[in-house]
């Protein structure tokens, strides 16, 4: 059981499922849905303060290297590219709905690094994708539960 339960929150805190993933996989476990909601929600609303602070403090130490650099030019493009529409049409809550939207690359990582490219203060990101993530993890859960 414990394992299931590490399982179902390292996979809520991967850039790979989020708790998109990480909740339909603690539910087939066998875990109840409310744990796994729990579990799982808890994880994905590390993501931002992590991922953002990772992203400054990456970028103010290793931007003069040249792999790094790339890469988070790649990354940045894609996240732009992705999130270009609803966030101009409809500012915080535009990266609100990206991120509440069930779907791959939708999550709270793009969406962490789209608020930071577009400067959107860290209190009004945090609520942004927090509220998303909530929204997003519900209804997997509640999805997980009716079936």
């Amino acid at each position: 059981m414990f394992q299931d339960v590490l399982f179902t929150f390292l996979i809520s805190l991967s850039p790979f499922g989020e708790a998109r993933a990480g909740i339909p996989y603690g539910n087939l476990t066998g875990l109840p849905i409310l744990w796994v909601l729990i579990i799982g929600l808890s994880a994905n609303l590390l993501v931002f303060p992590l991922f953002y602070k990772g992203i400054e403090l990456s970028n103010k130490h290793l931007l003069k290297n040249p792999l790094y650099k790339k890469s988070a030019i790649y990354l940045s493009v894609r996240a732009r590219a992705k999130t270009k529409k609803v966030i101009q049409k409809y500012g915080v809550w535009g990266l609100m709905i990206f991120v509440m939207i069930p779907l791959p690359v939708t999550g709270a990582y793009i969406g962490t690094i789209a608020a930071y490219i577009f400067g959107i203060s860290y209190q009004k990101s945090l609520i942004a994708i927090s509220s998303g993530i909530t929204i997003s993890s519900i209804m997997v859960a509640t999805f997980m539960y009716v079936i």
